[in-house]
């Protein structure tokens, strides 16, 4: 396999520590995902992300790690749109709305003081497209701890996340408590958004979110089995953008590496127009 991994690729500091962070954040992703799909939030899971481009470049305005910014407001965006609304139906797209637009003119301003007021290079690339291969091994426990919570959320209230995903009218007849678990998972939804900001940047974030989950439930249709696969395929794909975008350092004389974000979105979305050939051939 020497022809695909190019020298150093395996003993490089900075691509092991892409590698963990990148698997740690597919794994949430993927899980995530799935129920994000299932109970038509992907807007949801856009507007987070935008509010997550406003916390890192906010954080980064305070001279703090861009990952409290992503994580801090992506869930006090998510506990707005659920304040506001998001769990009824038709208060959903006023409530993503609201915060996506609030997000966006933040973003905005915080990442032009990012570039005027404390001149901070590369500001805009780092918190829109991220910049894995620069994340310190520091941050890999943060990571993992957020990672960790994420997927104790969702396992929390996994049965009735499930029922309530499929069918909201079937969950309140049986006596699930869908605000609180909707709540609960909006939280868990923030967290991902916010992890999948510093892998790829906030602008790309929704396409780990949602790309391996939407692919998983084309090629299966068991729950078990859509999360495994949806992990396995968000995975996969993380870590092949990364050896992508660092093997393509070397494919020119000029050294100039494809953004990991670019690739693994490229990637996601052939993964995604192959997973239906299956059912394009039936």
């Amino acid at each position: 396999m020497g022809w695909f991994f190019e020298p150093g690729l395996f003993s490089s500091g900075p691509v092991q520590t892409a590698a963990v962070v990148g698997g740690l954040v597919a794994v949430v992703s993927a899980v995530v995902g799935i129920f994000t799909v299932l109970r038509g939030q992907s807007f949801a899971g856009h507007s987070l992300a935008d509010v997550a481009t406003a916390g890192g470049s906010g954080a980064l305005l305070l001279g703090l790690s861009p990952l409290t910014g992503f994580l801090g407001g992506g869930i006090l965006g998510g506990l707005a749109m659920d304040l506001i609304g998001v769990q009824r139906v038709r208060t959903r797209d006023l409530a993503t709305g609201i915060v996506l637009g609030v997000a966006t003119g933040l973003s905005a301003l915080f990442l032009y003081l990012d570039t005027t007021t404390r001149d901070i290079s590369g500001a805009t690339q780092q918190i829109l497209f991220g910049s894995i291969f620069s994340v310190s091994s520091s941050t890999v426990p943060v990571v993992a701890l957020s990672a960790a919570v994420a997927l104790a959320l969702v396992a929390l209230v996994y049965r009735p996340l499930v029922l309530s995903s499929v069918s909201t009218e079937t969950a309140v007849a049986r006596g699930v408590p869908v605000r609180l678990v909707g709540s609960i998972f909006i939280v868990a939804l923030a967290v991902a958004v916010g992890l999948s900001a510093l892998a790829i940047g906030a602008i790309l974030s929704t396409a780990l979110l949602i790309g391996p989950a939407a692919s998983a439930l084309r090629l299966v249709g068991r729950m078990w089995s859509a999360l495994l696969t949806a992990v396995l395929l968000g995975v996969g794909t993380t870590w092949l953008g990364i050896v992508v975008s660092y093997d393509s350092y070397y494919w020119t004389s000029s050294h100039k590496s494809l953004p990991v974000s670019f690739c693994v979105v490229a990637i996601d979305v052939v993964v995604f127009l192959a997973s239906g050939l299956r059912r394009a051939w039936r």
